[in-house]
């Protein structure tokens, strides 16, 4: 399938979507520093190219497109990234709404946050590839929509312990 009327920027997120897709499905194949080192040159990418991408894209309401992502897939990926993780999956959140709110700190996982990304995304790249142009457009007008709603935070926090995991911080 062509998709010529998709931008070399919209392109080169789909082929960094699915790089990062692939890598938390295979996160048990990998050691953490290996993982990490993968995850600290992915988000940045991905958080440019969707920033990059043009929020405009969807002109016109059409149906949501179909989710991809079973709950229990969901919870696969979640767990095998905390496995991989192990002690240094949980870290404390300083962004999360209800701090402003508490004395108590807010505790979050490394894995939570990668699979909070990895949802929009598979969604994203498995519409993109069971559609034709006009739906890939909206695949990926809707997960810059998510992106801008609430992964871009997920994907900015989560940075702050992986940088910290990998250089010993």
């Amino acid at each position: 399938m062509e998709h010529t009327d998709l931008s070399r920027n919209t392109l080169s997120f789909l082929g960094l979507a699915a790089e990062y897709c692939s890598a938390l499905e295979n996160a048990l194949h990998t050691d953490k520093d290996e993982f990490t080192s993968l995850m600290l040159k992915l988000l940045p990418r991905l958080y440019i190219t969707m920033s990059d991408t043009d929020p405009a894209m969807l002109e016109e309401q059409n149906e949501p497109l179909a989710t991809y992502l079973e709950p229990e897939q969901y919870d696969s990926i979640r767990h095998g990234v905390a496995v991989l993780m192990g002690e240094d999956d949980t870290y404390l959140e300083t962004f999360e709404q209800d701090m402003k709110y508490s004395d108590t700190p807010i505790a979050a996982t490394i894995s939570e946050s990668l699979a909070d990304i990895y949802q929009p995304l598979l969604n994203c790249a498995l519409a993109v590839r069971d559609a034709g142009a006009e739906l890939a457009a909206q695949a990926v007008a809707e997960c810059r929509e998510s992106f801008s709603e609430y992964w871009a935070q997920t994907l900015c926090n989560v940075l702050r312990p992986l940088n910290a995991l990998h250089y010993n911080i």
